[in-house]
């Protein structure tokens, strides 16, 4: 009985120093006698970890390369890409000789050896790219499974500062059942180099451009243990290229022609027609882009409120516009300017705006001016035309009466030379309340600019800093 322990232990420890298999022995150097020898030693055991003991740690290194960037999806929060994932990892006491088999390394089916349940955390959807049905066994028992992954990953996508967005996805690869005591992932490759690797061999060019991937070993806590990971952070910039030209440029073009409309006359009916007109192009310029903006229920970004405010800008100058006309038409209408408006508008913000009032010229041009005290719009007496012409010395009545009927003549002329004017001067009120609405016309185009320079500054500001 003792000497059956003793055996029973001794084949134990020869078990254990050849650890999961013992070494291989080759009959000839040719596939088939390598086979066999697989057969025999390797495969029977492929529903165990490839380690001598249960308290083992299998190391799983690791190793990720974006092969391409085949959408991001704004509504659905979801990253598509392809990538090539490597695993490797070693099978405890495998190894044959170089010389006695003859090759280093063959490929062997996939069902055949134990496999890590390797998968990404972030998956959405079931895996639908080519299987690959082989693995790569070299002589020292290392494996060697390479394969390619189409992702369609969950990811919190930002489009506050679209289209000059900078997104961060992250890819967690781990063990979906084994706990870190019995797996543990390393990184085969450091970020760097997993960087420059994808950039090499990435295809698409697309929207969306690789900038940064950054590599973070961590573990999954929970209740029952821990699992361990490798967190690919895969950081995208959006290309706005397209976007700067189909939607900025046009937007600014417009605003700019809606703020050059000032120059028109404010009395004229043509501004209002053209700001409508503006407004109403805008209109339809926002529908036509409407497919080109992210549509998100969390967030709104930046150039749909640099929309809204250039459209509220435009649709401002035009009620400043309809404003200014109602004041410059209607002005023969309104009563006297109170005085605490006239001095406000017409002194301080005239000199503001660049346009001081007129000063009072002290010629009298009896021919341009109606006399000091108010002259009687629909009657003039003869009284007021000979007030009017006192300068002229005075004449003896001639006896002729075509001599007289010439002075009646000259007086009648000089009454519709006065009603004439008069039409066509307005009165002072009249007057006063045109200087008025110019001024303000002047004032409002200066906060128009003001206004406009400040949101724009503020949100490209922004869109730098973000």
């Amino acid at each position: 009985m003792t000497e059956v322990k003793t055996v029973v232990l001794i084949f134990i420890c020869f078990s254990l120093l050849h650890g999961f298999v013992a070494a291989l022995n080759c009959t000839s150097p040719t596939p088939e006698s390598l086979l066999d020898a697989l057969e025999k030693e390797l495969f029977p055991k492929k529903l165990l970890r490839p380690l001598k003991s249960f308290s083992d740690t299998l190391n799983i290194s690791i190793a990720m390369t974006v092969v391409g960037i085949l959408g991001v999806d704004e509504k659905a929060q979801s990253l598509t890409t392809l990538i090539w994932q490597v695993l490797e990892w070693d099978i405890e006491g495998l190894s044959w000789d170089e010389e006695q088999c003859g090759t280093t390394r063959v490929s062997v089916p996939r069902e055949n050896l134990w496999v890590p349940d390797i998968i990404v955390s972030e998956l959405m959807v079931e895996d639908k790219s080519p299987k690959t049905p082989y693995v790569y066994l070299y002589n020292t028992g290392r494996v060697f499974d390479d394969k390619s992954i189409r992702v369609l990953s969950s990811c919190r996508l930002v489009i506050y500062t679209f289209p000059f967005d900078v997104q961060n996805c992250s890819l967690t690869f781990g063990s979906y059942l084994h706990f870190a005591g019995d797996i543990r992932m390393i990184p085969s490759m450091t970020a760097e180099e997993i960087l420059e690797e994808s950039r090499s061999v990435i295809e698409t060019i697309g929207e969306w451009e690789l900038v940064d991937i950054r590599v973070s070993p961590h573990s999954l806590v929970i209740i029952d243990g821990s699992y361990s990971e490798i967190k690919y952070n895969i950081i995208l910039r959006r290309r706005s290229t397209l976007y700067v030209v189909n939607l900025l440029i046009p937007s600014c073009f417009l605003i700019t022609l809606d703020l050059f409309s000032f120059l028109l006359p404010p009395h004229s009916v043509d501004r209002s027609s053209f700001k409508m007109t503006l407004i109403l192009g805008y209109t339809v310029f926002l529908f036509n882009v409407n497919d080109l903006l992210p549509v998100t229920g969390e967030s709104i970004p930046l150039i749909n409120a640099f929309f809204s405010i250039t459209l509220a800008l435009m649709v401002a100058s035009l009620l400043e516009t309809v404003l200014i006309t109602n004041v410059q038409f209607s002005s023969s209408q309104y009563s006297a300017v109170p005085h605490w408006l006239s001095v406000l508008v017409l002194r301080y913000l005239a000199f503001v705006t660049c346009l001081p009032s007129k000063k009072k010229s002290n010629r009298v041009t009896v021919s341009l001016h109606p006399p000091a005290r108010a002259i009687n719009s629909s009657i003039i007496s003869s009284r007021d035309l000979q007030s009017m012409s006192i300068d002229t010395p005075p004449v003896k009545t001639p006896p002729e009466p075509a001599l007289v009927e010439l002075r009646m003549l000259s007086r009648d002329l000089m009454a519709i030379r006065l009603q004439v004017d008069k039409h066509f001067q307005g009165s002072k009120t009249s007057q006063e309340w045109q200087m008025i609405g110019i001024v303000m016309d002047r004032l409002l185009f200066g906060l128009y600019m003001v206004f406009i320079s400040v949101s724009f500054i503020i949100i490209i500001c922004i869109w730098i800093i973000d």
